[in-house]
């Protein structure tokens, strides 16, 4: 609980003071745009951030999702700061993925989740990732099939196989992301993946998942038996 002197102090003087983990996540914004104006301190532009990045929903993940404009546009924060805003966001998926890449296992759906949730969750649009992979679940090759609208995305089972031959994988794996936050597999899901998966056994090039990633959770269509 925070004192009376504490809730007086800067946000940089109470850094010192009681280190890091004392402050607030609009504290620590403050600390990183470092300077407010005549009419507006570091910590209250900061807050403006935060409130405009989600009000009473506010998630820290949801700052990845403001641009630049939209930054720009809060009093006070001009493209420097905005830039710093981003690039400390970009920092936090980066520290995300390394820590998750310690575990990555491909045989293990939730260690691939854990992985590639950063790099995929923050997208607004539907994304396909086709992995191939090796004898021994090595990853030989990541590629970006289908980057489509909000709604859907368009897969050609025939690129599939023709970037698995070329690579001369052994086993290959699907992710994609809802943009919706659910992860819950929609119909075409499920059939392209019986597609897929038919195909990859006649060329003997197995379908090993498909998992799906919302904001945080994850579908694997093999833990569900859909595979």
């Amino acid at each position: 609980m925070q004192t009376a002197e504490q809730n007086k102090e800067l946000p940089y003087e109470k850094f010192l003071n009681h280190g890091p983990e004392s402050l607030t996540e609009a504290e620590l914004l403050a600390i990183i745009l470092r300077t407010g104006t005549r009419n507006c301190s570091a910590l209250e532009m900061a807050k403006k951030i935060l409130a405009l990045a989600g009000g009473k929903d506010f998630k820290l993940n949801s700052l990845h999702h403001l641009s630049l404009k939209e930054l720009m546009e809060i009093p006070g924060i001009g493209e420097v700061k905005a830039v710093k805003v981003k690039c400390l966001s970009e920092l936090a998926v980066r520290m995300a993925i390394e820590k998750a890449s310690a575990s990555l296992k491909f045989d293990s759906p939730e260690t691939v989740a854990a992985y590639y949730m950063e790099k995929m969750r923050h997208h607004e649009t539907e994304m396909i990732l086709l992995l191939l992979l090796d004898n021994k679940l090595r990853l030989i090759e990541e590629y970006t099939l289908s980057q489509g609208t909000v709604r859907a995305s368009l897969l050609s089972s025939r690129e599939v196989f023709i970037k698995a031959l070329k690579s001369r994988a052994c086993h290959l794996m699907l992710l994609h992301n809802h943009p919706s936050g659910d992860p819950a597999p929609s119909k075409q899901d499920i059939e392209i993946t019986q597609k897929i998966k038919e195909a990859g056994e006649l060329m003997d090039i197995p379908l090993i998942d498909h998992i799906v990633m919302g904001d945080g959770c994850y579908v694997s269509l093999k833990e569900k038996d859909l595979l």
